[in-house]
Protein backbone atom coordinates (compact mmCIF):
# COMPACT_ATOMS: atom_id res chain seq x y z
CA UNK A 1 0.00 0.00 0.00
CA UNK A 2 2.72 2.20 1.16
CA UNK A 3 4.46 1.72 -2.43
CA UNK A 4 1.27 2.63 -4.48
CA UNK A 5 1.23 5.70 -2.55
CA UNK A 6 4.68 6.89 -3.74
CA UNK A 7 3.96 5.53 -7.11
CA UNK A 8 0.62 8.20 -7.24
CA UNK A 9 2.30 11.02 -5.27
CA UNK A 10 5.09 10.72 -7.89
CA UNK A 11 2.88 10.47 -10.88
CA UNK A 12 1.39 13.61 -9.33
CA UNK A 13 4.10 15.56 -9.18
CA UNK A 14 5.18 14.51 -12.94
CA UNK A 15 1.90 15.95 -14.76
CA UNK A 16 2.48 18.85 -12.55
CA UNK A 17 6.79 19.31 -13.54
CA UNK A 18 6.84 23.26 -13.93
CA UNK A 19 5.41 24.04 -10.70
CA UNK A 20 7.07 21.31 -9.00
CA UNK A 21 10.46 22.53 -10.00
CA UNK A 22 9.44 25.63 -8.71
CA UNK A 23 8.35 24.73 -5.59
CA UNK A 24 11.07 23.22 -5.01
CA UNK A 25 13.42 25.63 -5.73
CA UNK A 26 14.01 26.78 -2.18
CA UNK A 27 15.14 23.75 -0.93
CA UNK A 28 17.74 23.64 -3.70
CA UNK A 29 19.39 26.74 -2.16
CA UNK A 30 19.24 25.62 0.98
CA UNK A 31 20.34 22.36 0.64
CA UNK A 32 22.70 22.96 -1.83
CA UNK A 33 24.13 25.43 0.28
CA UNK A 34 24.74 23.72 3.34
CA UNK A 35 26.47 20.78 1.58
CA UNK A 36 28.59 23.19 -0.24
CA UNK A 37 29.93 25.33 1.90
CA UNK A 38 30.11 23.07 5.20
CA UNK A 39 32.28 20.31 2.95
CA UNK A 40 34.02 23.25 1.48
CA UNK A 41 34.90 23.97 5.46
CA UNK A 42 35.98 20.94 6.36
CA UNK A 43 38.11 20.30 3.68
CA UNK A 44 40.00 23.70 4.40
CA UNK A 45 39.93 22.68 7.96
CA UNK A 46 41.58 19.60 7.17
CA UNK A 47 43.97 21.29 4.73
CA UNK A 48 45.15 23.52 7.40
CA UNK A 49 45.62 21.08 10.18
CA UNK A 50 47.52 19.27 7.69
CA UNK A 51 49.92 22.26 7.13
CA UNK A 52 50.05 23.05 11.31
CA UNK A 53 50.86 19.09 11.38
CA UNK A 54 54.11 19.86 9.25
CA UNK A 55 55.46 22.23 11.69
CA UNK A 56 57.57 21.40 14.84
CA UNK A 57 55.67 21.57 18.01
CA UNK A 58 58.87 22.53 20.21
CA UNK A 59 58.22 25.95 18.93
CA UNK A 60 56.53 29.09 20.89
CA UNK A 61 55.62 32.65 19.49
CA UNK A 62 55.93 35.47 21.81
CA UNK A 63 54.59 39.02 20.64
CA UNK A 64 53.09 41.87 22.22
CA UNK A 65 49.65 42.97 21.51
CA UNK A 66 48.73 43.99 18.29
CA UNK A 67 46.41 47.38 17.15
CA UNK A 68 45.19 45.93 14.11
CA UNK A 69 45.21 43.03 11.25
CA UNK A 70 48.47 42.22 9.82
CA UNK A 71 51.50 39.78 10.14
CA UNK A 72 52.21 38.26 13.49
CA UNK A 73 54.07 41.68 15.45
CA UNK A 74 53.97 44.57 12.63
CA UNK A 75 51.09 46.22 14.28
CA UNK A 76 52.32 46.20 17.66
CA UNK A 77 53.06 49.75 19.04
CA UNK A 78 55.22 49.01 21.88
CA UNK A 79 57.84 46.33 20.25
CA UNK A 80 59.55 43.37 22.33
CA UNK A 81 63.58 44.86 23.17
CA UNK A 82 66.52 42.65 24.33
CA UNK A 83 65.40 42.54 27.87
CA UNK A 84 62.31 40.84 26.61
CA UNK A 85 65.05 38.55 25.21
CA UNK A 86 67.04 38.15 27.79
CA UNK A 87 63.98 37.18 30.29
CA UNK A 88 62.78 34.24 27.77
CA UNK A 89 66.28 33.29 27.88
CA UNK A 90 66.28 32.72 31.62
CA UNK A 91 62.84 30.88 31.73
CA UNK A 92 63.43 27.41 32.29
CA UNK A 93 62.61 24.70 29.54
CA UNK A 94 63.90 27.14 26.86
CA UNK A 95 66.46 25.80 24.60
CA UNK A 96 66.95 28.57 21.97
CA UNK A 97 64.93 32.18 21.29
CA UNK A 98 64.96 34.27 18.09
CA UNK A 99 64.43 37.34 17.78
CA UNK A 100 62.57 38.42 14.23
CA UNK A 101 61.60 42.02 12.70
CA UNK A 102 58.87 42.18 10.36
CA UNK A 103 58.35 45.57 8.54
CA UNK A 104 57.00 47.01 5.68
CA UNK A 105 59.13 47.75 3.28
CA UNK A 106 59.56 49.31 -0.83
CA UNK A 107 60.68 47.47 -3.09
CA UNK A 108 62.03 49.00 -6.36
CA UNK A 109 62.73 47.11 -9.66
CA UNK A 110 62.40 48.09 -13.50
CA UNK A 111 61.11 51.58 -12.92
CA UNK A 112 58.55 49.87 -10.83
CA UNK A 113 57.46 50.18 -7.23
CA UNK A 114 55.38 47.49 -4.44
CA UNK A 115 55.31 48.06 -0.62
CA UNK A 116 55.89 44.31 0.91
CA UNK A 117 56.78 42.97 4.19
CA UNK A 118 60.19 42.05 5.13
CA UNK A 119 61.87 39.57 7.69
CA UNK A 120 65.27 39.73 9.27
CA UNK A 121 67.26 36.14 9.07
CA UNK A 122 70.18 36.12 12.32
CA UNK A 123 73.57 35.45 11.57
CA UNK A 124 74.30 32.26 13.58
CA UNK A 125 73.56 29.70 11.07
CA UNK A 126 71.38 27.19 13.83
CA UNK A 127 69.38 29.87 14.49
CA UNK A 128 68.84 30.76 10.94
CA UNK A 129 67.55 27.26 10.23
CA UNK A 130 65.36 27.17 13.21
CA UNK A 131 63.92 30.51 11.52
CA UNK A 132 63.25 28.91 8.45
CA UNK A 133 61.84 25.97 9.79
CA UNK A 134 59.76 27.64 12.10
CA UNK A 135 58.26 29.48 8.82
CA UNK A 136 58.24 26.12 6.56
CA UNK A 137 60.86 28.13 4.03
CA UNK A 138 62.37 26.61 0.83
CA UNK A 139 64.01 27.90 -1.49
CA UNK A 140 62.36 27.00 -5.26
CA UNK A 141 65.58 28.61 -7.22
CA UNK A 142 68.86 29.97 -6.42
CA UNK A 143 69.49 29.24 -1.73
CA UNK A 144 69.07 31.02 1.57
CA UNK A 145 70.73 33.46 3.14
CA UNK A 146 73.37 33.13 5.90
CA UNK A 147 76.29 34.52 8.22
CA UNK A 148 78.21 36.86 5.08
CA UNK A 149 75.21 37.61 2.87
CA UNK A 150 74.92 41.04 3.69
CA UNK A 151 73.44 42.70 0.88
CA UNK A 152 71.86 40.05 -0.51
CA UNK A 153 68.02 39.09 -0.25
CA UNK A 154 65.50 36.01 -0.99
CA UNK A 155 62.25 37.00 -2.50
CA UNK A 156 58.69 35.33 -2.31
CA UNK A 157 57.50 33.49 -5.09
CA UNK A 158 54.61 35.86 -5.73
CA UNK A 159 57.06 39.47 -5.66
CA UNK A 160 59.11 37.78 -8.86
CA UNK A 161 56.12 37.36 -10.93
CA UNK A 162 56.19 39.63 -14.28
CA UNK A 163 52.91 41.04 -13.29
CA UNK A 164 54.27 42.99 -10.38
CA UNK A 165 57.32 44.88 -11.72
CA UNK A 166 56.00 43.96 -15.62
CA UNK A 167 59.50 42.18 -15.65
CA UNK A 168 60.50 38.98 -14.22
CA UNK A 169 62.68 39.17 -11.75
CA UNK A 170 65.45 36.29 -11.41
CA UNK A 171 68.33 34.81 -9.47
CA UNK A 172 71.15 37.19 -9.84
CA UNK A 173 68.86 40.48 -10.20
CA UNK A 174 68.88 43.52 -8.08
CA UNK A 175 66.51 44.92 -6.59
CA UNK A 176 65.95 48.55 -4.73
CA UNK A 177 64.59 48.00 -0.83
CA UNK A 178 63.85 51.07 0.85
CA UNK A 179 66.42 53.19 -1.42
CA UNK A 180 69.37 50.73 -1.81
CA UNK A 181 70.24 47.81 -3.77
CA UNK A 182 70.30 44.06 -3.06
CA UNK A 183 71.17 41.33 -5.16
CA UNK A 184 68.61 38.29 -5.79
CA UNK A 185 70.28 35.01 -4.32
CA UNK A 186 67.36 32.68 -3.99
CA UNK A 187 63.56 32.81 -5.16
CA UNK A 188 61.01 30.85 -2.24
CA UNK A 189 58.63 28.02 -3.07
CA UNK A 190 55.28 28.39 -3.63
CA UNK A 191 53.81 28.03 -0.45
CA UNK A 192 50.08 27.98 0.87
CA UNK A 193 50.55 31.31 3.37
CA UNK A 194 49.98 34.29 0.99
CA UNK A 195 52.32 35.93 3.47
CA UNK A 196 55.32 34.26 2.28
CA UNK A 197 54.51 34.35 -0.80
CA UNK A 198 54.69 37.62 -0.96
CA UNK A 199 57.84 38.85 1.94
CA UNK A 200 61.38 39.36 1.29
CA UNK A 201 64.34 37.83 3.71
CA UNK A 202 67.44 39.83 4.63
CA UNK A 203 70.43 39.83 7.24
CA UNK A 204 68.77 41.70 10.59
CA UNK A 205 71.93 43.69 9.96
CA UNK A 206 71.13 44.99 6.56
CA UNK A 207 67.00 45.83 7.62
CA UNK A 208 68.10 47.21 11.05
CA UNK A 209 70.37 49.24 8.58
CA UNK A 210 68.09 50.36 5.79
CA UNK A 211 65.10 51.10 8.50
CA UNK A 212 67.34 52.90 11.10
CA UNK A 213 66.47 50.22 13.91
CA UNK A 214 67.82 49.64 17.39
CA UNK A 215 67.13 47.92 20.35
CA UNK A 216 63.16 46.37 19.06
CA UNK A 217 62.00 42.91 18.08
CA UNK A 218 58.41 42.44 16.53
CA UNK A 219 58.27 38.65 17.56
CA UNK A 220 60.42 35.93 19.37
CA UNK A 221 60.34 32.38 18.76
CA UNK A 222 61.11 30.13 21.40
CA UNK A 223 62.41 26.42 21.33
CA UNK A 224 61.64 24.57 24.21
CA UNK A 225 63.84 21.94 25.13
CA UNK A 226 60.67 19.22 25.52
CA UNK A 227 57.73 19.19 22.74
CA UNK A 228 55.67 17.27 25.58
CA UNK A 229 56.16 20.64 28.17
CA UNK A 230 55.52 23.24 25.38
CA UNK A 231 52.34 24.33 27.49
CA UNK A 232 54.24 24.19 30.98
CA UNK A 233 57.03 26.60 28.98
CA UNK A 234 54.48 28.99 27.44
CA UNK A 235 52.70 29.37 31.30
CA UNK A 236 56.15 29.50 32.64
CA UNK A 237 57.00 32.89 30.04
CA UNK A 238 53.45 34.30 30.67
CA UNK A 239 54.31 34.45 34.12
CA UNK A 240 57.58 36.33 33.97
CA UNK A 241 56.08 38.36 31.57
CA UNK A 242 53.28 39.63 34.08
CA UNK A 243 55.90 39.97 36.98
CA UNK A 244 58.30 41.88 34.71
CA UNK A 245 55.53 44.05 33.52
CA UNK A 246 53.67 43.71 37.10
CA UNK A 247 50.49 43.12 35.09
CA UNK A 248 47.40 41.63 37.89
CA UNK A 249 45.56 38.52 37.77
CA UNK A 250 42.28 40.53 36.52
CA UNK A 251 44.47 43.17 34.43
CA UNK A 252 44.45 42.08 30.17
CA UNK A 253 48.02 41.24 29.29
CA UNK A 254 49.77 43.40 27.12
CA UNK A 255 51.61 40.20 25.25
CA UNK A 256 51.19 36.96 23.95
CA UNK A 257 52.32 33.55 23.99
CA UNK A 258 51.19 31.06 21.27
CA UNK A 259 51.77 27.41 20.22
CA UNK A 260 50.64 25.88 17.30
CA UNK A 261 48.27 24.07 18.52
CA UNK A 262 46.08 27.23 19.75
CA UNK A 263 46.81 28.74 15.90
CA UNK A 264 44.91 25.51 14.88
CA UNK A 265 42.55 25.80 17.19
CA UNK A 266 41.70 29.80 16.26
CA UNK A 267 41.31 28.66 12.49
CA UNK A 268 39.13 25.88 13.80
CA UNK A 269 36.80 28.03 15.82
CA UNK A 270 36.92 30.77 12.67
CA UNK A 271 35.75 28.10 10.02
CA UNK A 272 33.23 26.95 12.93
CA UNK A 273 31.75 30.47 13.34
CA UNK A 274 31.27 30.62 9.47
CA UNK A 275 29.63 27.32 9.61
CA UNK A 276 27.74 28.38 11.69
CA UNK A 277 26.19 31.06 9.93
CA UNK A 278 25.87 29.17 6.66
CA UNK A 279 24.04 26.79 8.40
CA UNK A 280 21.36 29.73 9.58
CA UNK A 281 21.23 31.08 6.21
CA UNK A 282 20.41 27.79 4.54
CA UNK A 283 17.88 27.33 7.44
CA UNK A 284 15.74 30.83 6.19
CA UNK A 285 16.22 29.16 2.33
CA UNK A 286 14.49 25.73 3.93
CA UNK A 287 11.88 28.03 5.69
CA UNK A 288 10.72 29.38 2.32
CA UNK A 289 10.93 26.46 0.26
CA UNK A 290 8.66 24.07 3.04
CA UNK A 291 6.09 27.84 2.69
CA UNK A 292 6.27 26.96 -1.09
CA UNK A 293 5.31 23.45 -0.46
CA UNK A 294 2.72 24.21 1.76
CA UNK A 295 1.05 26.84 -0.98
CA UNK A 296 1.74 24.20 -3.63
CA UNK A 297 -0.51 21.41 -1.61
CA UNK A 298 -3.32 24.07 -0.72
CA UNK A 299 -3.31 24.53 -3.95
CA UNK A 300 -3.30 20.51 -5.53
CA UNK A 301 -6.30 20.35 -2.50
CA UNK A 302 -8.43 22.52 -4.53
CA UNK A 303 -7.77 21.42 -7.80
CA UNK A 304 -8.32 17.86 -6.96
CA UNK A 305 -11.52 18.02 -5.17
CA UNK A 306 -13.51 15.93 -7.69
CA UNK A 307 -10.22 13.50 -7.45
CA UNK A 308 -10.50 13.21 -3.44
CA UNK A 309 -14.11 12.97 -4.03
CA UNK A 310 -13.97 10.04 -6.10
CA UNK A 311 -11.81 8.17 -4.26
CA UNK A 312 -13.66 8.53 -1.07
CA UNK A 313 -16.67 7.25 -3.34
CA UNK A 314 -14.91 4.37 -4.02
CA UNK A 315 -14.08 3.89 -0.39
CA UNK A 316 -10.74 5.62 0.10
CA UNK A 317 -10.70 6.12 3.84
CA UNK A 318 -9.48 9.64 5.42
CA UNK A 319 -6.62 8.09 6.77
CA UNK A 320 -5.73 6.91 2.60
CA UNK A 321 -5.76 10.67 1.46
CA UNK A 322 -4.34 12.15 4.26
CA UNK A 323 -1.27 9.25 3.90
CA UNK A 324 -1.25 10.34 -0.09
CA UNK A 325 -1.12 13.59 0.13
CA UNK A 326 2.02 13.36 2.82
CA UNK A 327 3.76 11.54 1.15
CA UNK A 328 3.16 13.92 -2.27
CA UNK A 329 4.34 16.42 -0.24
CA UNK A 330 7.09 14.49 1.38
CA UNK A 331 8.69 13.36 -1.88
CA UNK A 332 8.95 17.47 -2.92
CA UNK A 333 11.08 18.21 -0.16
CA UNK A 334 12.92 14.77 -0.93
CA UNK A 335 13.69 15.62 -4.31
CA UNK A 336 14.38 19.12 -3.79
CA UNK A 337 17.60 17.47 -1.30
CA UNK A 338 18.58 14.96 -3.46
CA UNK A 339 19.25 18.05 -6.53
CA UNK A 340 20.41 20.06 -4.04
CA UNK A 341 23.00 17.82 -2.78
CA UNK A 342 24.04 17.20 -6.34
CA UNK A 343 24.32 21.14 -7.00
CA UNK A 344 26.02 21.29 -3.35
CA UNK A 345 28.77 18.81 -4.48
CA UNK A 346 29.75 20.01 -7.64
CA UNK A 347 29.54 23.79 -6.23
CA UNK A 348 32.00 22.89 -3.80
CA UNK A 349 34.25 20.78 -6.43
CA UNK A 350 34.05 24.06 -9.11
CA UNK A 351 34.76 26.51 -6.49
CA UNK A 352 37.86 24.23 -4.57
CA UNK A 353 38.85 23.70 -8.42
CA UNK A 354 38.68 27.32 -9.31
CA UNK A 355 40.66 28.79 -6.43
CA UNK A 356 43.69 26.14 -6.24
CA UNK A 357 43.98 27.18 -10.06
CA UNK A 358 44.20 30.88 -8.84
CA UNK A 359 46.34 29.98 -5.78
CA UNK A 360 48.31 27.70 -8.02
CA UNK A 361 48.19 25.11 -5.17
CA UNK A 362 46.20 22.36 -4.34
CA UNK A 363 45.42 23.40 -0.98
CA UNK A 364 41.97 23.22 -0.65
CA UNK A 365 40.73 20.02 -0.58
CA UNK A 366 36.21 18.77 -0.57
CA UNK A 367 35.45 16.50 2.22
CA UNK A 368 32.27 15.19 1.42
CA UNK A 369 30.54 14.43 4.73
CA UNK A 370 28.10 11.56 3.61
CA UNK A 371 26.43 11.44 7.29
CA UNK A 372 25.69 15.49 6.17
CA UNK A 373 24.42 14.51 2.87
CA UNK A 374 21.72 11.98 4.16
CA UNK A 375 20.49 13.92 7.05
CA UNK A 376 20.42 16.94 4.81
CA UNK A 377 18.16 14.72 2.62
CA UNK A 378 16.25 13.49 5.27
CA UNK A 379 15.37 16.74 6.47
CA UNK A 380 14.24 18.11 3.16
CA UNK A 381 12.08 14.98 3.35
CA UNK A 382 10.65 16.28 6.36
CA UNK A 383 10.49 19.74 5.66
CA UNK A 384 7.90 18.60 3.36
CA UNK A 385 6.07 16.45 4.79
CA UNK A 386 5.70 19.00 7.83
CA UNK A 387 4.77 21.65 5.12
CA UNK A 388 2.13 19.50 3.44
CA UNK A 389 0.45 18.37 6.93
CA UNK A 390 -1.94 21.31 7.30
CA UNK A 391 -3.17 21.07 3.29
CA UNK A 392 -3.55 17.23 3.76
CA UNK A 393 -5.72 16.91 6.60
CA UNK A 394 -7.66 19.92 5.42
CA UNK A 395 -7.62 17.39 1.91
CA UNK A 396 -8.49 14.58 4.15
CA UNK A 397 -11.86 15.58 6.16
CA UNK A 398 -13.57 16.46 2.60
CA UNK A 399 -16.90 15.25 2.47
CA UNK A 400 -17.35 13.26 -0.35
CA UNK A 401 -20.26 15.01 -1.66
CA UNK A 402 -18.73 18.32 -0.91
CA UNK A 403 -16.15 17.12 -3.08
CA UNK A 404 -17.82 15.27 -6.17
CA UNK A 405 -19.27 19.36 -6.18
CA UNK A 406 -16.36 20.82 -6.58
Amino acid sequence: MIKDYFRIGFNNLRRRKLRSWLTMIGIFIGIAAVVSLISLGQGLQSAVTAQFATLSTDKLTIQNAGTGMGPPGSTVVDKLNEHDLDLIEDVAGVDMVIPRLLRMVKLEYNDAAKFTFATSILKEKEKADLAYEAMGLKTGEGRLIYSGDSGKVVLGKDLVKKSVFDKEVKVGKSIKIQGQEFEVVGILKKSGNFQVNGIVLLMEDDLKNILDLDDEYDLIVAQVEEPKEIREVAERIEKAFRSDRNIGEDDDDDFAVETPLEAVGAVTDIINSVNVVVVGIALISLLVGGIGIANTMYTSVLERKKEIGTMKAIGAKNSDVLMLFLIESGLLGLVGGIVGVLIGVGLSFGAASAANSALGLKIIAVEINYALVFSAIMFSFLIGIFSGLVPSVQASKLRPVDALRG
